[in-house]
Parts: C-alpha cells; sequence; structure tokens
C-alpha cells in the first residue's frame, strides 16, 4: 500500500465512523488527515522524479564508460563501430594524414619534439617542455647532428 492509499484510507475511515469535524479533536484530526494527504502527493512526486534521475544518471553513466573504454582503453567492445571511427575527428583534423611531421630532439632538455615546416620556422623552434627557442638548422654538419638529423637527411635527399 502506497503512502497516498493509506492517507486515503485514513479519511475514508473518518469519514465512515462519522466522525465529526465540528469538535475541536476532530477539527485537528481533519487538517492532519488533509495535510497527511498533502505530504502523500508530495512524495509520490518526488519518488517520480527520483526514479527518473536515477536511470537518467545510469544512462550518462553507461556512456561514460563506453566512451572510456573507447578512448583510453582502446575497448573494440564499445558500441561504437569502425565506420563511427572513421568520421570521428574528421572536422577537426582533416589533412593531418598528409602534413609531414619533422621530429627533432631540443637540445636544451632533450625532450622530442614534433614540428610541421610549413608551419614553423626551422630556425627558430620553441620547446614546449623547456620554452627555450634553439634551431634544427645547421650548415657544420653533415647530417650527423642529432638536433637536426631529419633536416639535414631532407636536405641531402634534395642536393643528390
Amino acid at each position: 500500500m502506497t503512502i497516498e492509499e493509506k492517507t486515503a484510507y485514513l479519511k475514508g475511515l473518518m469519514e465512515g465512523l462519522s466522525f465529526d469535524v465540528n469538535t475541536p479533536e476532530g477539527k485537528i484530526l481533519s487538517c492532519m488527515a488533509d495535510i497527511l494527504s498533502d505530504l502523500a502527493l508530495s512524495v509520490s512526486d518526488l519518488e517520480d522524479e527520483m526514479e527518473a534521475v536515477k536511470e537518467y544518471a545510469t544512462e550518462i553513466d553507461d556512456d561514460l564508460t563506453d566512451l572510456e573504454d573507447y578512448v583510453v582503453a582502446g575497448d573494440d567492445d564499445s558500441e561504437y563501430d569502425d565506420e563511427d571511427e572513421e568520421g570521428l575527428f574528421d572536422d577537426e583534423f582533416e589533412d593531418s594524414d598528409e602534413e609531414d611531421f619533422v621530429e627533432v630532439e631540443c637540445p636544451n632538455c632533450g625532450e622530442t619534439v614534433f614540428f610541421n615546416p610549413d608551419d614553423v620556422d626551422p630556425e627558430n623552434i620553441i620547446c614546449p617542455s623547456c620554452n627555450e627557442s634553439f634551431s634544427c638548422i645547421c650548415d657544420e654538419c653533415d647530417g650527423d647532428c642529432d638536433s637536426c638529423e631529419e633536416d639535414c637527411e631532407a636536405r641531402n635527399e634534395e642536393e643528390d
């Protein structure tokens, strides 16, 4: 029996017993029954809303778990299929497959730095780790320099 049904039963019991609502005690009990009825309706509404919130939170949790599996673990059992993956980041990284990145080691901190020579001046590269500027082009090396190996190899190929 729900709380609404119990308050309705109480009101029916009061009416069935020919309860006199004109006496001071009757007025108090009648008012209390009305308050209980209003509270029962409010509690019922809150229970319904809480159930909807629980269902929504469960759906969000499931979606988040799928997303974590897809992004972090690379789980193939997620709801996403290969067709979804193809267009997932196309708008943001349209030409990333076609760009050639150069990999150099920062002479200051030793961190590996990637850059696109079309977008960044190879003579003025700023390391994201130590924020120091360096050049990956030197005229003195013959392709043996760690900091400019990639660039020197490309220049040597062009000269041949």
